[in-house]
């Protein structure tokens, strides 16, 4: 599944043909992933649950040391202007902050300490479910940079590479104690009747915003979801099993390995309707502070 960004990208202040030069190899942070980036879906003109992105990359940076653009509301501006010169109403937009300076090989006359590159891209149609397969020891959990969303994304395409190779669509994580971690690039779901389970992030997953909102703001009657320990075992005795992000929402688990999953219970679904509910308010609330 590939997304063909669109033509014009954000660089900095300003907006260019994608197919512009417009970097260098001295800039540390393209040679070593050096750099943090997040996932907007982009919904109606709106880029949905933007303070949440940027808190979790502000605190990436922090950990990371890259240095944020001080204004984020000027940084939200000019995403819009580029919603708006592609035409990307209804898109998906990754948004990176690259460190230009320090490390070992430092380009000569480098003056801005990160650059910020974004682009939109079509929405991706991820199917009505997806085959999963476990892969051992791919999250470390004592790690300090566990949970961290950096440019440096190549372990993880590698092993969805190879997950798709084998006819599956996306893996388990675990992390060294044999724990479920999260997806590549999702997080993970467990269902049994009304009760949901997420890995916590001390099992080394990422924060993704979608799980935060689903623990923290979506609420669905008769459907309560926290954060539990995960194992294999468990996954392949739940009710249901979802994975979840940006350009997801919440999409259900048809197997694990060879295992089909029972799906069963109706949690998900309720799940998804409250998050669309919710979804549809910040939307509609959003727009009208724009006009205003």
């Amino acid at each position: 599944m590939k997304a063909r960004m669109h033509r014009f990208i954000l660089h900095n202040d300003e907006i260019h043909e994608a197919s512009e030069k417009l970097l260098t190899a001295g800039q540390v942070g393209l040679l070593s992933g050096w750099g943090v980036f997040t996932t907007i879906k982009v919904i109606g003109g709106v880029l949905f649950a933007f303070e949440r992105h940027w808190a979790r990359m502000s605190r990436d940076a922090a950990l990371m040391r890259v240095p944020l653009p001080p204004d984020p509301s000027r940084v939200e501006n000019n995403l819009l202007r580029l919603v708006e010169k592609n035409g990307a109403e209804l898109s998906t937009m990754r948004v990176n902050v690259v460190r230009n300076k320090g490390g070992i090989f430092e380009g000569p006359h480098i003056t801005r300490p990160s650059d910020v590159l974004a682009f939109t891209a079509d929405i991706t149609d991820w199917g009505p479910s997806v085959k999963l397969d476990f892969v051992r020891q791919a999250r470390h959990a004592a790690s300090a940079f566990a949970g961290t969303k950096v440019l440096a994304w190549g372990t993880n395409l590698t092993i969805l590479e190879d997950a798709r190779c084998r006819g599956f669509d996306e893996v388990i994580l675990l992390n060294e104690r044999d724990e479920v971690a999260e997806c590549t690039s999702a997080n993970i779901f467990a269902a049994r009747g009304g009760e949901v389970w997420t890995p916590p992030l001390a099992s080394g997953c990422l924060p993704g915003i979608t799980r935060e909102l689903l623990l923290h703001e979506v609420k669905a009657p008769g459907v309560r979801v926290s954060e539990k320990t995960l194992t294999p075992a468990d996954l392949e005795s739940a009710d249901e099993v979802f994975i979840s992000s940006t350009t997801r929402d919440l999409l259900p688990v048809a197997m694990i390995g060879g295992s089909p999953v029972a799906n069963k219970g109706g949690a998900r679904d309720a799940l998804q309707r409250a998050f669309s509910g919710y979804v549809d308010g910040y939307v509609a609330s959003h727009r009208r502070q724009s006009v205003v």
